[in-house]
């Protein structure tokens, strides 16, 4: 994650501006003094968003230190001190809520995703994110499922062709839409289908597509046709392999569906899903 990137600076100025306003109204009270503060944990879960709040109150005042004391992603126990913070005390006030707000939508993400992924220990299969993110958000809600131990999907639409249920039927079929997108995108572009069914896995597997997402089958299902749709991409061509990728499924279901010989499960629970972890600003 690039901190300085110029997308991520403007956007914490927006958020900033936005609880700040035309200026903090009790500011004229702590003018010129100095402040001391720490956070910690009020509940245990895995803290995610340091660096972010390091960025943020340097924008507002270079002069902050703040200290990290937990890695990111780490698994945290409530009461844990998580970092500390030195500088002008209205910058610490000013800054206060929005790097809250930030760090515990962060760190919820990171808390879910680390408890689905802990179901798949062991299995080889991996726990991808989706596009399903709050707009504004999603690169940092996404980097918070990495720091929960899950991987990253799709970051937006030009990462790579995801041809859904509206794409087949407009395009007209499967194999057209595939056809279409190998012609015009650049060459190195994925091609992933969306399958709902045994017929659409196997047109496209036969039609060269880099994955199938094979969208709510049971997990009887999956044992039957994901070594016929590997079989296929090894007849079509030698060597041949193909990413696939099982979702519509239900949390609580992950271990069954880890032993069908998937690669990936896409899930969008961590982000949709999951509370803001409890995390408290205390002044020294």
């Amino acid at each position: 994650m690039d901190w300085q990137a110029p997308a991520l600076i403007r956007a914490l100025d927006q958020w900033l501006e936005e609880d700040i306003g035309r200026g903090d109204l009790t500011a004229i009270a702590l003018r010129g003094r100095m402040g001391a503060a720490h956070w910690i944990a009020k509940q245990p879960g895995r803290f995610c968003g340091g660096p972010l709040v390091k960025r943020l109150f340097q924008r507002l005042d270079p002069g902050v230190s703040v200290r990290l004391l937990v890695e990111e992603g780490a698994a945290v126990s409530s009461d844990a001190r998580l970092l500390e913070l030195e500088g002008a005390a209205e910058a610490l006030v000013a800054g206060e809520r929005t790097a809250l707000n930030l760090a515990m939508r962060l760190s919820g993400i990171a808390t879910a995703t680390a408890e689905l992924v802990a179901q798949l220990q062991g299995t080889g299969v991996r726990l991808a994110d989706t596009r399903k993110t709050t707009p504004g958000l999603r690169l940092l809600e996404k980097y918070a499922v990495r720091c929960g131990g899950g991987i990253n999907h799709r970051m937006g639409l030009d990462d790579a062709a995801m041809l859904k249920e509206n794409h087949i039927a407009w395009a007209g079929g499967i194999t057209a839409a595939i056809t279409a997108v190998r012609e015009q995108a650049p060459w190195p572009t994925a091609v992933i289908v969306e399958a709902e069914t045994e017929a659409q896995a196997l047109e496209a597997v036969q039609a060269g597509a880099n994955g199938v997402l094979l969208d709510e089958f049971s997990p009887e299902q999956l044992k039957l046709l994901v070594p016929r749709l590997r079989q296929l991409a090894r007849d079509r061509q030698p060597g041949g392999a193909v990413v696939l990728e099982a979702s519509g499924i239900q949390p609580s279901d992950l271990r069954a569906y880890a032993a069908t010989g998937i690669d990936l499960i896409s899930t969008s629970a961590p982000v949709t899903r999951s509370r803001w972890l409890d995390l408290s600003m205390r002044f020294d």
